[in-house]
């Protein structure tokens, strides 16, 4: 499982031109799911997700976790996080999970996040999703487990 956190000052995803998820301050966090995730992956990504240290404190230096600030996830799937581009120029995506494997995993990422963030929205799963952005920093870290 690989998840691609964006610290954001707002984002939103569209489906079909009708915004579907929305937050102000806080994450927007692309999730790639693999064949072998399990929940045990989950629950590691969720804890490191919500107790990352990426937003100031009164000192100007990244001390505060997502929860510190009240802060809002915006949770998008992205099987293209698992893109093999070793050879050619067209990437394989064998690595990703079977869409309703990963999709029932996705449920459980957003619902685990939902019992430790006041706010979490998210993208539809499988969707053609337009996502909107203002990076904040920008800060952009990767986390696999």
């Amino acid at each position: 499982m690989k998840i691609t956190i964006q610290r954001v000052k707002e984002a939103n995803v569209k489906v079909d031109e009708k915004i579907v998820g929305e937050i102000k301050k806080g994450f927007l966090v692309l999730l790639g799911i693999t064949h072998s995730d399990t929940e045990e992956n989950i629950n590691y990504l969720v804890k490191k997700l919500c107790n990352l240290r990426v937003f100031e404190d009164e000192n100007e230096k990244m001390n505060l976790s997502i929860k510190d600030i009240d802060g809002e996830l915006l949770i998008v799937s992205q099987f293209t996080l698992y893109a093999d581009t070793s050879h050619g120029n067209r990437p394989s995506f064998t690595e990703s999970a079977k869409p309703e494997y990963a999709n029932q995993l996705y449920e459980i990422f957003i619902d685990k996040c939902q019992k430790e963030v006041k706010k979490v929205e998210h993208g539809i799963f499988g969707a053609h999703m337009k996502v909107s952005l203002i990076n904040d920093g920008p800060v952009t870290i990767n986390i696999e487990n």
